[in-house]
């Protein structure tokens, strides 16, 4: 099966294609069922351009076409309004012409699981103007979510010092380091993380249609900020 992860979250993304090897049976999660076969870079500001020709041509380079799809795996946020809603639609539309599942995964859940750390897990990405997106996540043999919250800095802070932190953004590691705090840094998230935790979660069962796929934005745009101050 072949598997086509986005992740059109942040100042840049990124697609991957993956397969599912033959050994692979229901039930079967591990990564190892999973093949990444290349992941194509996208330049930020340029996504709704971009996206559905690289898909294009991306298949054509690996001899597929796009029936050759069998399931779709999404970064649902948090992340930039606009290309959250840019790669959606794109991975909504697709889903929907062939009718194949899609897995929604969380930036934050990859990002807790990234650190390859067991226990209560706070995942943070910078989410701007002086505030966090946090995710708080109990990673074990099941992963739970407890919270995914806007915080400002001071509550980061605050809630970092009680337990492991995890993020891959060098100026809140800098910040809460300023802090006393001992962040662990990872890289970046990519859309070949998108396709692996998609996958596992397809194993589980845990995969939504194209019309309730939806973005995890956590914070409200501007519009809605005005239309409720303006009330």
């Amino acid at each position: 099966m072949i598997l086509l992860a986005a992740d059109t979250s942040g100042k840049h993304g990124s697609i991957a294609l993956a397969r599912v090897t033959d050994d692979a049976k229901p039930g079967n999660g591990s990564p190892d069922a999973l093949e990444i076969l290349e992941i194509v870079p996208l330049a930020g500001g340029t996504f709704s351009a971009q996206l559905v020709p690289q898909i294009a041509t991306l298949l054509s380079k690996h001899g597929l076409q796009v029936h050759d799809i069998g399931a779709f795996a999404a970064a649902s946020g948090p992340g930039s309004f606009t290309g959250l809603r840019v790669g959606l639609a794109a991975i909504k539309a697709l889903a929907e012409v062939l009718q194949k599942p899609i897995a929604a995964v969380s930036l934050l859940e990859v990002v807790a699981r990234s650190a390859n750390v067991q226990g209560r897990i706070l995942a943070v990405l910078d989410a701007g103007r002086g505030e966090a997106y946090a995710g708080d996540y109990e990673v074990g043999d099941r992963v739970k979510l407890h919270s995914e919250r806007l915080l400002s800095r001071d509550e980061l802070l605050s809630e970092a010092a009680t337990r492991v932190f995890v993020t891959p953004h060098a100026s809140i590691a800098e910040a809460t380091r300023k802090a006393g705090l001992h962040p662990i840094e990872i890289p970046e998230p990519r859309s070949d993380a998108i396709a692996r935790f998609g996958w596992e979660k397809m194993q589980a069962g845990q995969t939504v249609s194209p019309e309730d796929l939806e973005a995890n934005y956590i914070r409200r745009s501007d519009a809605e900020i005005f239309a409720k101050n303006s009330s």
